[in-house]
């Protein structure tokens, strides 16, 4: 499966794991996701992109809309585990300043 979630235990953090390519044919699956951890209320929210190996363009824009769903500025959504390629093109793209990158 490429996109797998996990809730912590006391229901405040999502975690959604990409694994192989994150671009547009996980539109659905990415947004259905985050859309359950937001139905719960204020979540912290985990992109876990460690298996990751790819991303283009639509999934930048996924990230954007989730940002935007979670409270824009005000939001709590952390990348976490990029390699050094997807850590290159969030750069570039400056989301950097718009995202916690770990």
């Amino acid at each position: 499966m490429a996109l797998t979630t996990q809730l912590s235990n006391d229901g405040a953090t999502l975690t959604i794991s990409i694994n192989g390519r994150f671009d547009f044919n996980l539109y659905k699956e990415f947004r259905d996701a985050y859309e359950v951890g937001l139905s719960k209320g204020n979540i912290k929210i985990i992109i876990n992109l460690a298996q990751t190996e790819y991303m283009d363009s639509s999934a930048l824009g996924m990230l954007l809309v989730l940002k935007e769903r979670t409270g824009g500025d005000n939001s709590s959504v952390l990348l976490k585990n990029c390699n050094k390629e997807i850590k290159n093109i969030l750069a570039i793209s400056n989301f950097d300043k718009l995202f916690t990158i770990e």
